[in-house]
């Protein structure tokens, strides 16, 4: 598989956070053999199936190639409609049957014992045989005088569906036989849900009007009417656990409670959702009920309590606006802050759901707000832009800092108490004047916690106590910048503040005495930066779509990346300081290796990241994006794989990848299967030299060549110091030959009179090292001697050289072919650490024998010169790279 077919190299998607529901109602089933409730809502291609019990996510289905249009679920299969298509899933996660046969979208689903409803936009009603996928029937209505826009089936009444219009008439069928049984004239306004009551023949009519109609359908009579006042019925449900309760939901998020004994409206769940009421639905003998909406919420609510009110029993929440801006919140990596459009403030758990936490909206009075409640809060902060924390004194007092949109203002949070914080922080320089239009632009806190840095578009920079939130300076005589600050931060040891501004200018100041140390010009205009403190790396994005990284020791630009077409929106560090990851309008994420200065990684998503934060611990990405309301972890494949990181070619063509918690088509997948070999990276694998000029060490342990020299002092050391003792039942081993590599020892036939006379012949036998050093005098070719010696260890070495000596049994030629392999391991250059340790053992054993023989000490001479020369070659080569190092070291590059 090429590289364009690839994606991404380094990461891989995992999965999605913060995803609960949209605009789709809810689908209710209950499990025979777990005797246990489960929830299933849409979120866009896909859907999630959660337990009622403690609101766990069970599965997440395959993804759909069109987002989910409607939803319906029976005993065995869940149905999803999108665009003009069906499909069925078992188990909650894979598609068993399609559904192809409509003209239109289809937007209504209702599953009928072994057969299907469903209705499109053009009004044709089609029922399906599940198993087979066939036709069964097919109905099309006038759209001008029966637009249908809610059906359902009358329990008892077999074969039966009612139909309800957008006109306000409403038919009852026989579907077997295909026929109109019974016309509804209506009640003067669309029908929008049809709901079955506990009792027979009556059915639960909710209109467009707002109306609510109890009608006896097998007398055509209207049992009792009520009126919501906010707008039409959405939703419709019934208690069944003994109290006459019915539910209706709205399209501003408010549940009415009627007491259909009393017939009068009972009670009113206000701001139950901030959006529309999606769905709910009453647990069959349970006082709970389940409502969804597009606010991206499911909620849990109790009845318990006198007045027929419900609480909040247990919830699922995400962001309802898409996230602006997220961070990882400490070094566990287990939790990511976000902040969204909607105002909110959100920690989300990479781990489980059930550690998420919301710390709420921003306001200028908390007291007022909790009294009024969120929506009627006048003091409501705009959504945050930007933030800044750090966990190192959250438990004493407030770790977040936020700026808000417009606002001059900056608010503290507090992480572990899970809301706004005690400050409110403004500078007192405009005495509150609203009318200036200055706002807060970006934010830092220190790594100690204990200070606030705050840019404003004014130019200037101010610096709180976050305890106290007490004002501890300025940084400029007047202003730090002259036009607005783009970027702020603070280095690891409180040591030096760094600041960009709209002039074009980087400015370094010492963060306590707040006096200016450096100013260096940029290329053009910066919109973020970002300071790695480990590292001390600076970057910046620039409004050339260029990124330039400055080295905060050396205070120079060390690097240069341009590649973006469109403007740069966030970036991240990795934890060790060598990736950057950039991510633009131009839907591309970016990989910048910061030692090579290249780039190493890109790929496209389908909508553009809008922020991005690499995890503490290096193991997960997580991005947010345009439009799109939860978090993507993507995760890191370096940690669990080889992977290659080859600088890209200048002409390389990004590919798109889809974003997290959505699969690919089986196409892909067999592609992906065929291509796998191809695309598995060849391990690489080392020449035994690289190079014939370069001095080659062999792969040998140290152990092997290092105690050649002191094998006397060894040998003392490990003198046993009393004789070994037999065991007295020793397990039965086959002999083997002693030697490195482990050889079993044949077996010899014992002779019956075995003689006791020691045979000297066998003493006198030549090993074949030095039957290989005589061969090699005739054939000139000391490869197999010198493997040989490789083989063996230690003492062995030692036996052998000993072995070359006359006065062992060995002769001087064979010494000199000794001399002339060493010669020969230094004029191949390879092995060279082992040349020098036999070399050093021979000398040290025979030195004084070499002296008197003049054939030796030619031949020791020959040696001495080459070792002379390969020793100064190799000498100019360590210098010359000592050298480079230290000029990199020291240089101001």
């Amino acid at each position: 598989m090429s590289a364009g077919k690839k994606g991404s190299a380094i990461f891989s998607g995992f999965r999605a956070l913060g995803l609960y529901s949209n605009h789709l109602a809810h689908v209710l089933r209950f499990h025979q053999k777990h005797r246990e409730f489960y929830v299933i809502t849409a979120v866009g291609q896909c859907f999630h199936t959660y337990n009622v019990k403690k609101l766990g996510i069970v599965a997440v289905s395959n993804a759909l190639p069109e987002d989910i249009s409607s939803m319906a679920a029976d005993r065995m299969l869940v149905y999803a409609a999108y665009g003009k298509l069906i499909s069925a899933f078992a188990k909650n996660k894979e598609v068993v049957h399609t559904y192809t046969g409509h003209q239109a979208d289809v937007h209504l689903l209702l599953p009928f014992g072994d057969h299907l409803i469903s209705v499109d936009k053009d009004n044709v009603v089609i029922i399906w045989d599940v198993e087979s996928e066939d036709t069964y029937l097919q109905i099309s209505y006038d759209k001008t005088s029966f637009e249908v826009s809610a059906l359902m089936h009358p329990s008892t009444y077999l074969n039966k569906i009612l139909f309800g219009s957008s006109q306000g008439s409403l038919q009852l069928w026989n579907i077997k036989s295909n026929k109109l049984l019974f016309t509804f004239p209506g009640w003067a306004s669309g029908v929008s849900v049809l709901q079955q009551t506990p009792a027979v023949d009556v059915v639960g009519v909710g209109l467009a009007s707002g109306q609510i109609i109890i009608h006896n359908i097998r007398f055509d009579e209207t049992l009792m009417k009520f009126q919501q006042d906010w707008g039409p019925v959405t939703a419709l449900s019934f208690r069944t656990d003994g109290h006459p309760i019915m539910a209706s939901g709205s399209p501003i998020g408010h549940i009415g409670l009627w007491d259909l004994e009393e017939k009068k409206l009972v009670s009113q769940m206000r701001d139950a959702h901030t959006t529309a009421i999606a769905g709910l639905t009453f647990l069959q003998n349970e006082p709970l009920l389940i409502t969804n909406g597009a606010d991206n919420a499911i909620r849990v609510w109790i009845f318990d309590v006198a007045g027929g009110d419900g609480r909040l029993l247990r919830q699922r929440t995400g962001h309802s606006a898409p996230p602006t801006k997220i961070k990882h919140n400490d070094q566990s990596g287990l939790y990511i802050l976000s902040a969204g459009q909607d105002g909110t403030l959100q920690s989300f758990s990479t781990v489980h759901e059930r550690f998420n936490k919301s710390l709420g909206h921003g306001t200028l009075n908390k007291t007022r707000a909790k009294k009024k409640g969120v929506t009627h809060d006048t003091a409501r902060l705009p959504a945050i832009t930007t933030f800044a924390s750090e966990t190192a004194r959250q438990s004493d007092w407030d770790g977040i800092i936020a700026c808000h949109r417009g606002f001059l203002v900056t608010t503290t949070w507090n992480y572990q108490k899970g809301s706004i914080g005690a400050h409110k922080l403004e500078p007192e320089r405009f005495n509150k004047n609203r009318s200036l239009n200055v706002h807060a632009t970006a934010v830092d806190v220190t790594s100690c916690g204990n200070f606030a840095v705050i840019a404003l578009s004014s130019g200037h920079i101010d610096v709180y106590n976050m305890q106290s939130g007490f004002h501890r300076g300025h940084y400029g005589k007047d202003k730090a910048h002259a036009g607005p600050v783009r970027g702020v931060s603070v280095d690891a040891l409180n040591q030096l503040t760094v600041s960009v501004g709209a002039d074009r200018l980087l400015k370094i100041w010492r963060f306590k005495s707040k006096e200016l140390l450096h100013t260096h010009s940029l290329p053009a205009s910066p919109a973020s930066t970002l300071l790695h403190r480990d590292s001390g790396m600076l970057a910046i994005a620039l409004d050339d779509f260029s990124v330039q990284i400055l080295d905060m020791e050396t205070r120079r630009a060390v690097r240069r990346f341009t590649g973006h077409r469109g403007q740069i929106n966030d970036m991240t560090f990795s934890p060790d300081g060598r990736w950057l990851i950039t991510a633009s309008m131009d839907c591309a994420i970016r990989t910048w290796d910061l030692p090579s200065g290249s780039l190493v990684d890109c790929f496209l998503v389908d909508a553009a990241a809008v922020s991005l934060s690499m995890s503490p611990t290096g193991n997960f990405l997580a991005s947010s994006h345009v439009d799109g309301l939860g978090i993507y972890l993507w995760s890191n494949n370096t940690l669990c794989s080889m992977v290659s990181l080859r600088p890209l070619p200048a002409d390389y063509e990004p590919t798109v990848v889809m974003l997290p918690g959505t699969c690919p088509s089986k196409d892909t997948e067999e592609e992906e299967v065929l291509d796998a070999d191809s695309s598995e990276m060849l391990e690489y694998i080392s020449p035994a030299q690289l190079d014939e000029h370069l001095v080659t060490l062999s792969l040998l342990p140290d152990s092997r060549w290092k105690n050649l020299l002191h094998l006397d002092i060894i040998k003392k050391k490990n003198k046993p110091k009393e004789p070994p003792k037999l065991p007295k039942a020793a397990p039965f081993f086959i002999p083997t030959i002693p030697g490195l590599v482990p050889q079993f020892a044949l077996p010899t036939t014992p002779s019956e009179d075995q003689s006791k006379v020691v045979n000297l012949g066998v003493l006198a036998q030549k090993s074949t090292f030095y039957l290989q050093l005589e061969n090699a005098l005739d054939n000139n070719s000391y490869e197999e001697p010198v493997k040989l010696l490789r083989e063996l260890g230690p003492s062995a070495i030692e036996t052998e050289l000993r072995a070359l000596s006359p006065d062992m049994g060995g002769e001087v030629r064979v010494m000199q072919s000794f001399l002339k392999m060493i010669s020969c391991i230094l004029q191949s250059k390879r092995d060279f650490d082992l040349a020098q340790a036999y070399l050093a053992l021979f000398l040290k054993l025979h030195l004084r024998f070499i002296a008197d023989q003049p054939e030796l000490m030619e031949e020791a001479e020959s040696v001495s010169a080459q070792l002379e020369e390969t020793w100064m070659s190799m000498q100019t080569l360590l210098n010359q790279n000592i050298c480079l190092l230290s000029y990199i070291k020291s240089a101001l590059l």
